[in-house]
């Protein structure tokens, strides 16, 4: 019989902003976001559980956000915090297996098939890490448990905060069905859009789509579409994932205006990638600038190299090279940005297989899962 992989996402709850609610009691309750003051233009970083109810969000302008809750609490980020707090939670990961993939500070994968406590159920080691980040932490975290990584993302979503979820095998097809096709993890915004335009509504939908027609519309990754609507999903939890990118922005106020002061706030910012750069020990090749002006039009421009970057010199003559070719002329510039990307180690891309055509049926079957305890 073929082992079925038991796979757990772990997701912490609003971890940015749990971080300081809990290290500053009288947050207790209060709308918070961590993140820039609306007085900088600065964007939202976390939105605790009380701000989400005013429908603010990661990513929103602070000005939006303060308009939407006037009393609203804005606290600082304190990275080297988290990144502390990140370390003693995957500590508690890697007490139960060597398979932890970390996806950013405040979630990852885990593949307990195999673990080392050698406890058969994956439910009851997703229960024993919850509470013990709780004890270690005093933090709340949401856990998916299924037999892959598309299946545990979703589940540690859907009872947030401090849920646990388990989609067992002959549970799949039924939830994948009814599943809104908005709410598949690797549909983003537009291509759901897209894929309503096309009438498909929900994984029942989805599932109706031939190879061809997804591979079609949507390029590759609608091989990987195909797959998952038949609750597919192959890839293996990678505890050596690399990030792909490295990079820093920054939004001023005032504007900036004058290629020479934009040149010296360039400057700056490639001085805090290179050290991210080093901090990391990436190789990249790729060089991108992005540019925001004061009417929020916004344009990207890249090179990419023959060979990786080398030092903080390469990385700022490339940058000069590209503003160079940015017409600033009587425009007010907003926000500076500088990324590496196109690094050496391969990125984390789903791993879409080359389908033939005529797929056979026992490709798109699911294996028995005899006597597996997901209980």
């Amino acid at each position: 019989m073929i082992l079925q992989r038991k796979i757990i996402h772990v997701d912490m709850d609003a971890f940015y902003a749990s971080v300081e609610q809990r290290d500053n009691p009288q947050y207790q309750g209060q709308p918070l976001v961590v993140g820039g003051s609306p007085d900088k233009r600065g964007a939202v970083a976390a939105a605790n559980y009380e701000a989400r109810q005013f429908g603010i969000h990661s990513a929103m302008p602070s000005r939006t956000a303060i308009q939407r809750c006037p009393h609203l609490i804005f606290a600082p980020p304190r990275f080297e915090v988290y990144r502390e707090i990140s370390e003693q939670i995957r500590s508690i990961f890697l007490s139960y297996t060597d398979l932890v993939e970390a996806l950013a500070l405040d979630e990852a994968y885990l593949d307990v098939t195999a673990n080392r406590k050698g406890t058969h159920s994956a439910t009851a080691i997703a229960r024993e890490i919850k509470q013990a980040i709780l004890q270690k932490t005093q933090l709340t975290a949401s856990a998916g448990v299924s037999f892959n990584k598309f299946l545990a993302k979703i589940a540690s979503g859907m009872n947030k905060p401090d849920g646990l979820t388990v989609i067992q095998p002959d549970e799949a097809e039924p939830f994948i069905e009814a599943l809104p096709i908005e709410a598949f993890y690797g549909v983003g915004r537009a291509t759901a859009a897209k894929m309503q335009e096309l009438g498909i509504r929900t994984g029942a939908d989805l599932k109706q789509c031939s190879d061809r027609k997804l591979a079609h519309h949507f390029g590759k990754v609608g091989l990987f579409y195909y797959q998952i609507a038949r609750g597919i999903d192959e890839r293996p939890v990678n505890p050596n994932r690399i990030r792909k990118s490295i990079g820093a922005e920054t939004s001023f106020d005032p504007d900036l205006e004058g290629r020479a002061i934009i040149e010296q706030k360039l400057e700056a910012i490639v001085q805090e990638v290179q050290q991210r750069i080093e901090r990391n020990g990436a190789k990249g090749r790729t060089i991108t600038l992005k540019v925001k002006f004061a009417d929020y039009r916004q344009i990207t421009r890249s090179r990419t190299m023959l060979e990786n970057v080398a030092g903080k010199g390469q990385v700022l003559e490339i940058a000069k090279e590209l503003l160079r070719g940015v017409e600033l002329e009587a425009q007010k510039v907003r926000l500076l940005g500088i990324t590496l990307s196109n690094l050496n180690a391969e990125a984390d891309e789903p791993s879409y297989k080359q389908m033939e055509l005529d797929l056979q049926l026992s490709l798109l079957s699911v294996e028995p899962f005899d006597e597996i305890d997901w209980k």
